[in-house]
Formats: structure tokens, sequence, C-alpha cells
């Protein structure tokens, strides 16, 4: 397999069950995101991603190579990786390879997820999407600049388009989501393939380190948000029957 000498590899799993809905994958992790959400797992590669060891590329594509005709793809995660110069090299070289391809993307690079999109790069995106789409509820979450939610809608109708195999999720948290706030999401994507919840799970590892012992929805709560959830991606406009109490006590 050809390799790429300079890719800032930062985590590599060779092999994945959860990782992409159906298929056995690989996945590389890659620094640097342009969000800065208060509950995001991932902070050493976001904040300080020169303190984590670059692995050398070389050594995971021998590792791919040995994997062939048992893993189905390779999933490039972050981070965020539309960020790094040489996204669609990789994803050709993993191609050229035999492997399918998926991207985790936060959508805030729609030119760049358009491109590989056009260029039949991508077998299967996944989208996450911080809170419904009005600009202070995404800015609060993702401490960027108003006019970043315009791109993150760009992306969103790119990939209703259903050229490519994609979904949606969110990552709610009882401190930042609402349920209304969930079902508003929902409706905002109507007619969209999928919508998946995910919940929060506090670690020391967040961003916000006084997360790190914040509430998660139960499972029961978590099953009753997606129902819903999944009613109003199929009914356009159709207003969310609101529990009579909070659904996380």
């Amino acid at each position: 397999m050809h390799t790429l000498t300079d890719l800032p590899i930062k985590g590599f799993i060779d092999t994945s069950f959860v990782d992409w809905p159906g298929k056995i994958c690989a996945v590389l992790f890659f620094p640097r995101c342009n969000f800065r959400c208060p509950y995001c797992h991932n902070s050493e590669l976001v904040l300080r991603p020169d303190s984590i060891e670059t692995i050398e590329p070389e050594s995971v594509f021998t590792r791919l190579n040995d994997l062939r005709g048992w893993i189905d793809g390779v999933c490039v995660t972050g981070g965020e990786p539309t960020l790094q110069p040489k996204l669609r090299r990789l994803l050709e070289v993993v191609r050229a390879a035999g492997f399918q391809t998926k991207l985790d993307t936060n959508g805030s690079n729609p030119d760049t997820l358009k491109e590989l999109i056009d260029a039949n790069l991508l077998d299967y995106v996944a989208m996450d999407v911080k809170s419904c789409l009005d600009e202070d509820s995404y800015c609060k979450i993702t401490n960027v600049a108003d006019s970043m939610l315009s791109r993150v809608r760009t992306s969103i109708d790119l990939l209703i388009e259903g050229r490519v195999n994609y979904e949606f999720r969110v990552t709610i948290v009882p401190e930042y989501h609402e349920p209304e706030d969930i079902y508003q999401l929902a409706r905002d994507l109507s007619g969209a393939a999928r919508l998946k919840l995910q919940n929060f799970k506090p670690g020391a590892s967040m961003l916000d380190p006084t997360l790190k012992t914040a509430k998660s929805f139960t499972p029961q709560d978590m099953e009753s948000l997606q129902l819903r959830v999944d009613e109003l991606l199929c009914v356009p406009g159709e207003p969310a029957a609101l529990p009579t109490t909070p659904i996380w006590q």
C-alpha cells in the first residue's frame, strides 16, 4: 500500500465494531478542531495535539494491508478531519487499496465535503450536529462565530441530497439540551435519513472539566427521546409533545 509520510495520525484502532454501523473498520484519529464544545471527550486532540505522539503512517498502512479481507473499511475521525490538507490524498490511497471509507465531521467545511463526494471518495458520512439550528444555541455550544452555522447548514443540505450514505448524530447533555431542543433539531432535519442520539458520558478528559461529574440521560430517557425524534424526522412541522416533567428526573 502506498504511504503518505507526513500525516499527523494521533490515534489508530485497527479493528472497531462500533464506529461504522454494520461494518468492521479501522479508525484513524487526526488532531485539531475548529469547534470548542465543552463536553468534547477528545480534549487532548483539540487543545494539545503536540502532546500526543504521532504514529508513523507507514506502520498504519502496513497494518491495514494485513487486515485485507477482515475489515470492511477505514473511518477517519478527529478532531475535525476536514482541516487536514492531505485528507483527499489519504482517502484516495485507502480506496485504491480496496477499503471503503467513512468520514466523521462537524460539517464546518462544506466545500471539502462536496469535493470528496464529487470525487466518489466517501462511502459513509457521520456528521455531528450540536443543537437545534439557531445561532444562539449553536454558538453557545461550539464557541464559534455566528457565520459558522450557515456552513453547517450547507453541509446538512448536501448530505440530505442523498449522494452518499450518511447519518446525523448529536451528543445530548442535560445541561445543554432540553427535550424541546432535541425535538426542534429533529424538525430542523426533517426528511433526513437518520438522527442518532448519543448520550453524554462524563469523564476527566472533557474540554470543560466541570462537566466530569455532570448528569447523563437515563437509558429509558434515551429510548423515549429517540423514538420521538424518529417520528419527527418523518412528519414535517408537527409540534413535539413535551413530557409533563423533565424526563431526566
